[in-house]
């Protein structure tokens, strides 16, 4: 059970850095006023960079989430497809996938 305990922390302190970042990348993107046409396009193209980061961020902390209610509810470690113990290699490699190794190809 300490396991599981030690994942949901590692899973909660992810989730903490990660909305950190977010919002630090929503700032960035609010920040921009550039006024000359190349500054601006300059910008432009760092927002491309920091919204897809900010759209793997999101990304990654829905999965969190979802890892988090496994742990509530008891179904954590278990492949959500054929419902097989996922390898404790696999949950420290990836902490938050709800497939086994088979299920994930």
């Amino acid at each position: 059970m300490a396991q599981i305990s030690d994942r949901k922390a590692q899973l909660e302190a992810r989730l903490a850095q990660l909305d950190i970042r977010l919002h630090g990348i929503e700032a960035e993107l609010e920040s921009h006023h550039a006024q000359d046409w190349e500054e601006l396009a300059v910008e432009r193209e760092g927002d491309e960079v920091l919204e897809g980061m900010g759209v793997s961020g999101q990304q990654e902390m829905r999965m969190i989430r979802a890892a988090l209610d496994r742990i509530a509810s008891g179904e954590y470690g278990f492949c959500a497809k054929c419902g097989a113990e996922i390898a404790p290699e696999r949950l420290d490699a990836v902490p938050y996938t709800p497939f086994c190794r088979s299920c994930a190809v």
